[in-house]
């Protein structure tokens, strides 16, 4: 037998020549035998291993195999533990009760018949193995039971999880799932679903919503309900699916729209038995989906109205030489894209008045040759109105320096307006000018300024020509703007223009656009730069960085359909102070560049000068210009 499957098997005799004979009587069992002297010896090696069987003589020294018995039974590890005595002496009727009583199993009477003891010793032997291998395989059964018990509890854990999830995710994206038994014509809803119809089947208040066909057709449009119930006709194998888009009218009285997927479950050659949907509010969407309907229509409204101002400039405009009327023209434009900013700057919410009439009248002071004033209470300009006090305040500036108190050192404007009676007056006052008379004609100024107020604006223009100077009075109507305060958030800090640039710095200029590059280079000339351009490819501009040297450069973020950033690393690298030209808002240029000026197209030379001087003046200052990594 393999030493694996072996018993122990405990003889208990305090003579050693009967455990002598106990040993060869029972070693063909082939089990592991193991001896005690003496009572004490026997509970030691019970303590130490796990006996099948002990075999006690009934006659010992101290505690006699009775005894022995008794204290082995009272261990609750040895209750079960098989026991035979084996007795030299006649044992009365009582002495054997007494034996069985203390937990002997059996009795073996002197002398011994070998093949008695051994078949005793071999069936109390087998009942031990074969019970240990029963409690071996209840407790594998107990721990395969465990295992599926806790798999199937983890299961229907994580199919809780998994339908408490599905519920949240439908809750989130205000869906709701139904199901229609077509069997029995039974509708079923969750409470997703009961909520997109204006239940809410967890209210305290609420009444119990049993779905029928009558009632869910009361929340529909009756066209939209047609449309669900023919399609739900028409499902077949193959065509088990459909998605519909319907109007409902709520439990609440508010009208939604959503949006149906279903599929149909089939039983034999084609029979529908059952239709499985989800449901989701797609009003938010329709709404943004008209919004933006309506904002494609006002955006091609804003543009043709543009194109068309600009086009009514450029074909009325009057000069005596080309370079006033280039001078006109371009003023007059950069006047509509200063307003276009500012309303673009509020997402077309409003524009600032004390804003636009500063965008205006900034490049005046500069010159130190007039004193500007402006005054007036905080108001927000709808962005026709914006657009119309914009072209005006330009004519009116550019008069001003050609002929008024801007064309002297001594002139002073002020401007000023007000808000009574739901009207904005304007005043244009000029002081110590050249002294002016009226005009014998009206020239393409006061006929922008009376088109736009009086015709467009349905406002009055009073023209007073002083000798000490003109002033002008424009009105309009003024109800203010409910998103007054929204349009403020858009708007930044007041410009601070920087002194002119020095005459003279080397200029890098790269841009692809020929008659954009070919303006640029006029403009960056006209204000003393030396320039070396325009280049239009990316590794070209590189090349000439490399070989020459700048003060300075402009650049084109956008080089023959790459972007100029290696060019501009290698400036930075070079410390040559650069300049942007973009078309993009500036927030979607690369971040490392973030604290390099941006001009955003079309460029106007102020705006080109005081650029380059930000530039230049930021990397020669102690904290030079530095593009982030």
């Amino acid at each position: 037998m393999s030493q694996s499957n072996q018993v122990n098997v405990l003889l208990v005799d305090d003579q050693p020549g009967k455990l002598l004979s106990y040993e060869v009587m029972l070693e063909p069992l082939g089990e592991n035998l193991i001896k005690a002297s003496s009572a004490k010896e026997a509970l030691e090696h019970l303590l130490k291993h796990e006996i099948a069987v002990v075999l006690v003589d009934v006659c010992m020294p101290e505690l006699d195999g009775f005894e022995l018995a008794a204290m082995i039974r009272e261990h609750p590890r040895f209750q079960r533990t098989a026991i035979i005595f084996i007795s030299a002496i006649h044992l009365t009727e009582m002495d054997t009760l007494r034996g069985y009583s203390a937990g002997a199993v059996d009795y073996v009477p002197v002398p011994v018949v070998p093949e008695v003891l051994r078949a005793k010793v071999r069936v109390f032997a087998e009942l031990y193995r074969k019970t240990r291998e029963l409690e071996l395989l209840n407790r594998e059964l107990e721990d395969r039971i465990r295992e599926r018990t806790a798999a199937l509890e983890s299961s229907t854990k994580r199919l809780l999880q998994s339908e408490r999830g599905r519920s949240l995710a439908l809750a989130a994206g205000n869906m709701g799932s139904w199901e229609y038994d077509a069997g029995e014509d039974r509708w079923s809803w969750d409470e997703g679903h009961c909520r997109i119809f204006g239940l809410d089947p967890s209210s305290p208040n609420a009444q119990v919503f049993v779905p029928n066909g009558d009632l869910i057709r009361s929340f529909f449009q009756e066209d939209d309900w047609n449309s669900l119930t023919h399609a739900i006709a028409r499902l077949k194998p193959g065509q088990s699916t459909f998605q519909r888009e319907f109007r409902i009218t709520r439990a609440d009285g508010q009208n939604r729209w959503c949006i149906i997927s279903a599929a149909g479950s089939f039983e034999g050659p084609g029979t529908l038995v059952r239709v499985d949907g989800v449901t989701a509010d797609i009003t938010e969407r329709k709404e943004a989906e008209n919004r933006q309907t309506l904002l494609a229509r006002e955006v091609d409204h804003r543009a043709r109205n543009a194109l068309a101002i600009v086009q009514a400039i450029v074909r009325l405009g009057r000069a005596d030489t080309i370079r006033d009327y280039i001078a006109g023209v371009e003023g007059r434009i950069r006047a509509l894209a200063h307003t276009h900013e500012l309303l673009s700057q509020s997402r077309w919410q409003g524009a600032d008045m004390l804003r636009l009439v500063n965008e205006e009248i900034s490049p005046y002071r500069t010159r130190g040759a007039a004193h500007v004033s402006v005054s007036g209470p905080s108001v927000i300009l709808p962005a026709e109105k914006a657009q119309t006090i914009a072209l005006s305040l330009h004519e009116l500036a550019t008069n001003a320096a050609k002929y008024g108190a801007l064309s002297t050192a001594e002139g002073e404007v002020s401007v000023r307006w007000e808000i009574a009676d739901k009207q904005l007056k304007l005043c244009w006052a000029e002081r110590n000018g050249p002294k002016v008379t009226q005009p014998a004609r009206r020239g393409f100024g006061m006929k922008i300024i009376t088109a736009s107020i009086a015709q467009q604006g349905g406002g009055e223009v009073n023209f007073d020509w002083r000798p000490e100077g003109l002033v002008c009075t424009l009105t309009l109507a003024y109800g203010g703007t409910d998103n007054a305060k929204e349009a403020a958030k858009g708007i930044p800090e007041p410009f601070r223009l920087l002194r002119p640039v020095q005459k003279g710095p080397r200029v890098l200029l790269a841009e692809d656009e020929a008659l954009v590059g070919l303006l640029v280079r006029d403009l960056l000339e006209e204000i003393g730069c030396t320039v070396t351009g325009p280049i239009s490819e990316v590794q070209e501009a590189m090349h000439v960085a490399r070989s020459g040297s700048f003060d300075a450069a402009v650049l084109d973020v956008n080089l023959g359909g790459a972007f100029a950033y290696p060019l501009a690393e290698l400036l930075h690298s070079h410390a040559v102070p650069f300049v942007f030209l973009t078309g993009y808002t500036p927030d979607a240029l690369d971040e490392r560049f973030s604290t390099a000026p941006v001009l955003r197209k079309p460029i106007e030379k102020e705006a080109l000068e005081t650029a380059l001087r930000t530039a230049i003046a930021c990397t020669t200052s102690d904290k030079p210009m530095r593009a982030r990594q």
